[in-house]
């Protein structure tokens, strides 16, 4: 296929620059006071803080709910874990002040913070953990996430600030998901307001939420660790990219994070604001329904991957940003990262697996699940036009994002092919160790790896998890288009905005506004 040259890219990237530069920031109208009242323009006090972001929560409970936009929103603001990841990926103690771990590997036993209140006053203790643990396990719990805690044995109070956990095995990963959303601590007395009104003991607590439109944060008086450097916060969603960035230059927002219009970059001013460009744990995964036909067989999917030029995608779609891990599901912060070199971009090598696989005319018609979110729209577009290239008749099918795409093609995985961003943290053994999740990829050689690496020593982990990749990619469960970047506008007069994105929470308590800033020439280096 011939591929646009870098000009014409550039040709086109300049026209949907001015037209995307023309367009006006879509108004949301009020309503009246309450837990969903939409407010028009800054939902934050002018020294607080509010973020833009893309994918909106229809609920605040991760409990019931899947996507990335739920506990992106109140991971580390609202809800809390024993440990934490640090920004090195080290997994370091937080409501925990210690623990120690059997000689076998399968016993935990946590030391807890004796200072520590949820934000409706009630105490965090081990029997809160026990609590908190014991509920995933349950029944109460939906979000397939839960089984990263099928490993948990049982759960018992030694004494107020003591909690022992026994596991099945010994793990390398539970420690690691007890720093996730699986991990979060929640009291029993909140369970029926997750939905609205959830209660963690964080620095902030839920002031506001308005479904598809934002989330207002107050940060506590009563906060165990270090105070806020805001007094309040907000998340604002914007579904259009071009309306969030009109929304930082007329101040209604002050921090644009993951942008969605890369190409637009170059539009803002850097005496007035700063751009980072942070790494993430999110993979742009192209996903094959395994499951069924054509891409129940391995020679279409092999195909897929031979003919899909992943830099190209890249440059088009995403204005070069981004890294291509050779379709490997692998961010580059993981110890196991290498770059894959099994599917270099080969549309003559796809076209013969095609044939191979007996697929022509009759039965070569593939329906594209394309969710309604900036990147997939963006890169749907050249990956259809390579593939039809190859000889499969793609069509595309706008899915919108989430209610629809998370009911069809993750819940019912009614779907041929689809597209979405997986953020979650260290997420393989999820994808493709779990034959009934929605790619319906089922390899008892991954399972098998898989299992090794999580019972085996540290080096041994990393050996066969790169052992399990390289099998993923012989068997082409999936294509990862590429490494997603958090692209993040600021304007200059807040600081503490983390770029790199290591677990799934956007962390609001380190960001601060100078009220000062502008005025007498006082400028921040």
């Amino acid at each position: 296929m011939n591929l646009p040259s870098r000009r014409s890219r550039r040709d086109r990237t300049g026209l949907r620059t001015a037209a995307l530069a023309t367009a006006l920031a879509v108004g949301v109208s009020g309503c009246s006071a309450g837990s969903t009242a939409v407010q028009v323009g800054r939902v934050a006090g002018a020294n607080d803080i509010v973020v833009a972001a893309s994918a909106s929560p229809v609920s605040l409970d991760f409990t019931t709910n899947s996507g990335a936009a739920i506990p992106g929103a109140l991971m580390s603001n609202v809800y809390e874990t024993l440990v934490r990841i640090d920004d090195e990926g080290q997994i370091v103690p937080w409501l925990a002040t210690s623990w120690e771990v059997s000689e076998d590997g399968r016993r935990y036993t946590f030391t807890l913070r004796d200072d520590v209140t949820f934000s409706n006053g009630d105490a965090f203790t081990a029997e809160t953990v026990k609590f908190s643990i014991d509920r995933v396990r349950s029944e109460a719990w939906s979000n397939g996430l839960k089984k990263k805690m099928d490993i948990v044995e049982s759960v018992e109070v030694l004494s107020p600030t003591e909690v022992s956990v026994q596991l099945a095995a010994s793990s390398n990963q539970w420690l690691w998901d007890m720093a996730t959303l699986v991990g979060a601590m929640m009291t029993p007395s909140a369970m029926d307001t997750l939905a609205s009104a959830p209660v963690g003991t964080g620095p902030y607590e839920v002031e506001n939420f308005a479904i598809g439109h934002s989330i207002s944060f107050r940060a506590r008086d009563d906060y165990w660790g270090p105070a806020p450097q805001n007094q309040g916060a907000a998340i604002r969603y914007f579904a259009d990219a071009v309306a969030a960035m009109n929304a930082l230059r007329s101040g209604d927002v002050d921090v644009v994070y993951s942008m969605q219009s890369p190409e637009l970059l170059h539009t803002f001013d850097p005496a007035r604001y700063t751009v980072e460009v942070g790494t993430t744990n999110g993979e742009v995964l192209l996903s094959m329904n395994n499951n069924r036909a054509p891409f129940d067989d391995v020679r279409v999917r092999q195909a897929v991957m031979y003919g899909i030029d992943r830099q190209a995608v890249i440059d088009t779609a995403w204005d070069g940003h981004g890294i291509d891990t050779g379709g490997a599901p692998v961010p580059p912060t993981d110890p196991w990262y290498e770059a894959s070199t099994r599917y270099p971009f080969d549309p003559e090598r796809a076209r013969q697996l095609l044939a191979e696989a007996g697929i022509d005319e009759s039965n070569n018609h593939v329906v594209f699940s394309v969710p309604s979110l900036p990147y997939a729209v963006a890169a749907s577009e050249i990956v259809v036009s390579q593939l039809r290239d190859i000889g499969l008749d793609v069509s595309i099918r706008s899915t919108e994002f989430p209610a629809v795409w998370l009911n069809e093609v993750l819940k019912q995985q009614d779907y041929d092919m689809s597209l979405v961003m997986h953020i979650e943290p260290r997420d393989i053994p999820q994808l493709f160790g779990n034959p009934e999740y929605y790619l319906g990829f089922d390899s008892p050689e991954v399972r098998a790896l898989l299992e090794k690496a999580d019972r085996g020593t540290a080096q041994e982990q990393v050996r066969y998890m790169k052992e399990a990749v390289d099998q993923i990619m012989a068997e082409a469960g999936a294509d990862t288009l590429f490494n997603f970047p958090n692209i993040v506008v600021t304007d200059r007069a807040v600081s503490g905005v983390r770029a790199d994105q290591i677990t799934e929470g956007l962390e609001l308590a380190t960001m601060h506004r100078d009220p000062d800033y502008g005025k007498s020439g006082k400028e921040r280096s």
